[in-house]
C-alpha cells in the first residue's frame, strides 16, 4: 500500500496506461525518428528526386492519418474491447504507406514496426496473422537491404529473414491469443464470482427474513404449548381438586353426625391446600425460575429430590459426558419435559423407584425418565382428558421444536421409560469448560 501510494506520489503510472501513452503519442514519435534518419541517408541509399518528393508526401499522409484517427479513437469505446471498422481502415491505410515508405527507404521500417503493437486490437481475430505477416515482410525487406531484393544473394536473405520474422510474429501472436483467453476467462470468472457473492446476499437477506419469521412462530408455539400445559394442569390438578372439595361439602350439608361433618370438612380443607399449592406451581412454572441460577443438571437434581420428597418415591439423578453450558431454550425444554413425565409417574405409575438420567453426547443431549410403575400398553389409544392427553403431546410438541424427538417405552407392569433427544446448542455468552464433569 506504501509503495503504490509513494509511487503515485512520484507520478508514476501503469502498465495499461503506458500502452495507451504509447499507442497515442508513439506513431508520431517514430515516424519523425524515420523521417529524420531517411533524410539523413537518402544519397547513401540513392533516392531520386521523385522518390524523395514522393517520400515527403507520404509522410505527410501519414501525419493527418494520424490526426484523423486520434479524433475517431476519442469516439470510440475503450480500447482493445472490439475491433471496429474504422480502426482496421486506419490500419490498412497505415500499412500501405508504411510499405511504400519502406520500398523507398529501409530506415523507414522504424515506423512500420507500429503494425506489430496495435494487429492486436484493430483488426479482426481471424486478420490478426496476416496482419502480421504482411509487417514481416516489410521488416525482412528493410533488413535485407531494401525491397526489391538485388540479386540472387539478397533474395535468399530475403526468404531466410521473411521465414524467421513470420516464425517469431505468428509465435508471438498465438502467445497474444492465449493471454487474451486467459484474460477473458479470468473476466469471466471475476463476473461469475461477484454474480455469486450478490445471489448469497440475496440468499442471507432472504435466510434472515426467515429467521425472523421462525422465531414469531416459535415463540407463537410457546405460548399456545403454554395454553395447552396450563389446560392439562388445571384439568388434572385444580379441577379435580374443587370437585372433590364439592363433593366433601356435599357430604357435610346431608350429614346428621358432627364427627362425620368435621371428617369430611378436613378432607374438603386438605383437598383445597393441595389444590392451592398446585396452582401455585402451576403460576410458577410459566418461567423457568429453577434455571435463573442453576445449570440444567443442578435444577433437575433439585426437581428430582423435591418430587421424590413430595411422593414418597425413592428417586436418583445421573449425569453423564461432558457438561456443556446449553442454550436456554434447550435448558427450559428439557427441564419442562422432566417435570411432565415425572408429573405423569406420580399420578398413574404407582411406582417404587424413579430414576433420571442427562447425558451430553457431542451433538446432541438426552433426558431419560424412567420408574418401575403399573405401565401401560402404548398401542392403546390414551383418553384426551387424562393427563396422557396433555402430557405425552405436550412433551413431543416441547422437543419437536428444538428439533428433537420424543419416544416411550412402556408394557403393562413393566415399567414406563421416557426418552427425550435433542441436538445440544451451546449459549451464545457461557464459557466452554471441557474438563468440567458432575
Amino acid at each position: 500500500m506504501g509503495m503504490t501510494t509513494a509511487g503515485a506520489a512520484r507520478g508514476q503510472i501503469s502498465v495499461e496506461e503506458w500502452w495507451e501513452q504509447f499507442h497515442r503519442r508513439g506513431p508520431y514519435a517514430l515516424l519523425a525518428l524515420s523521417t529524420v534518419i531517411s533524410a539523413l541517408s537518402m544519397n547513401a541509399f540513392g533516392m531520386t528526386r521523385a522518390e524523395r518528393y514522393t517520400a515527403g508526401a507520404l509522410v505527410v499522409a501519414a501525419v493527418a492519418l494520424q490526426l484523423c484517427w486520434g479524433r475517431i479513437e476519442r469516439g470510440l469505446p475503450v480500447r482493445g474491447r472490439e475491433p471496429s471498422a474504422a480502426g482496421l481502415v486506419y490500419y490498412c491505410v497505415r500499412t500501405v504507406i508504411a510499405f511504400v515508405l519502406t520500398w523507398l527507404n529501409p530506415l523507414f521500417a522504424i515506423y512500420a514496426v507500429l503494425g506489430y503493437f496495435d494487429s492486436g486490437h484493430l483488426l479482426p481475430r481471424r486478420a490478426v496473422r496476416a496482419g502480421l505477416l504482411v509487417y514481416a515482410v516489410i521488416m525482412s525487406g528493410s533488413q535485407s537491404g531494401g525491397l526489391p531484393p538485388d540479386g540472387i544473394l539478397q533474395w535468399a536473405l530475403f526468404a531466410g529473414l521473411l521465414l524467421l520474422n513470420g516464425s517469431l510474429t505468428l509465435v508471438f501472436a498465438h502467445l497474444g491469443r492465449r493471454e487474451s483467453e486467459v484474460a477473458a476467462e479470468r473476466s469471466a470468472t471475476i463476473t461469475a464470482l461477484e454474480q455469486a457473492n450478490a445471489r448469497l446476499e440475496q440468499a442471507l437477506e432472504e435466510n434472515a427474513g426467515l429467521h425472523a419469521q421462525l422465531l414469531v412462530q416459535a415463540r407463537e408455539a410457546g405460548v399456545a404449548d403454554e395454553r395447552r400445559r396450563l389446560a392439562a394442569e388445571i384439568h388434572d390438578t385444580i379441577a379435580q381438586g374443587l370437585t372433590g372439595i364439592i363433593a366433601q361439602l356435599q357430604v357435610v350439608s346431608a350429614a346428621s353426625d358432627p364427627e362425620l361433618a368435621r371428617e369430611h370438612l378436613t378432607r374438603a380443607a386438605d383437598l383445597a391446600r393441595h389444590s392451592l399449592g398446585e396452582a401455585r406451581r402451576s403460576v410458577r412454572n410459566l418461567g423457568p425460575s429453577a434455571l435463573e441460577h442453576n445449570t440444567l443438571a443442578e435444577a433437575l437434581k433439585k426437581t428430582v429430590a423435591q418430587w421424590s420428597d413430595r411422593t414418597g418415591v425413592r428417586a436418583g439423578f445421573t449425569v453423564t459426558g461432558t457438561e456443556e453450558p446449553l442454550h436456554d431454550e434447550v435448558a427450559a425444554t428439557l427441564l419442562r419435559i422432566a417435570e411432565e413425565a415425572l408429573a405423569n409417574t406420580a399420578r398413574h405409575a404407582a411406582a417404587d423407584r424413579a430414576g433420571v438420567t442427562l447425558s451430553y453426547m457431542g451433538h446432541e443431549i438426552t433426558l431419560d425418565v424412567r420408574d418401575d410403575g403399573r405401565g401401560f400398553d402404548p398401542l392403546v389409544p390414551r383418553p384426551r382428558s387424562g393427563s396422557n392427553g396433555f402430557g405425552l403431546d405436550g412433551m413431543r410438541a416441547r422437543a419437536e421444536r428444538m428439533a428433537g424427538t420424543v419416544t416411550v417405552e412402556s408394557e403393562v407392569g413393566g415399567g414406563t421409560a421416557v426418552s427425550a433427544r435433542v441436538p445440544l446448542v451451546r449459549h451464545a455468552g457461557a464459557d466452554h469448560h471441557p474438563d468440567r464433569r458432575r
